[in-house]
């Protein structure tokens, strides 16, 4: 994350006129599904493939005069995944960092929201019929937070995709912070953690 900078809710919000805000959310729920038979999913953790080819987290740019950014964002969440976004709100306690990058005046906002699994599964099925289905979003994808037997497969090939932003560190912080993934397991696999 070269030249972006950490920054306190507050501050971001103090920023000038002159900066644009967006808000993206992580979107998990609990699952007790197993894969093969043998390797636990623990979690089933969303993300979307961009209409630029990367991945990133649904959302986007918010107006701030529009009712604040978690307005904004829950507006962006039913434009690119459909109505199922109605069964959940995204709230300030659903809040957990802000950067602002270098160049562009944009600061970015994301949050974590913990669904049930049929919230989730709600929202994946509807999502082929949201407004910018097609458009701004390709399509959503599970993130895989287990690792096969090779060391490769699941969380380290997912890993080697190309993400927006600071969409991989974030993923990579909320799995930490939230135990999204066994302890442990993201140092021991040796995927490089933000700092």
């Amino acid at each position: 994350m070269a030249g972006i900078r950490k920054l306190e809710l507050e501050e971001a919000l103090m920023l000038g006129s002159g900066w644009r805000h967006a808000c993206h959310a992580l979107l998990y729920a609990p699952d007790p599904g197993m894969l093969f038979g043998r390797i636990p999913l623990r979690y089933a953790v969303l993300m979307q493939m961009r209409f630029d080819g990367r991945l990133g987290f649904p959302g986007g740019f918010v107006n701030m005069q529009d009712g604040g950014l978690e307005a904004g964002l829950n507006r962006e969440l039913t434009e690119e995944l459909g109505e199922a976004v109605a069964g959940f709100r995204v709230e300030r306690a659903d809040y957990r960092s802000s950067h602002a990058g270098p160049g562009a005046r944009i600061v970015a906002h994301f949050y974590a929201k913990r669904l049930t699994l049929q919230q989730l599964v709600a929202v994946e099925m509807g999502a082929p019929r949201a407004k910018d289905h097609g458009l701004e979003v390709l399509g959503l994808v599970r993130v895989p937070l287990y690792t096969l037997r090779d060391g490769v497969g699941g969380l380290p090939a997912f890993l080697e995709n190309t993400f927006i932003g600071a969409a991989k560190e974030q993923l990579l912080e909320a799995l930490q912070d939230l135990e999204l993934v066994e302890p442990g397991s993201l140092t021991a696999r040796k995927i490089s953690l933000p700092r």
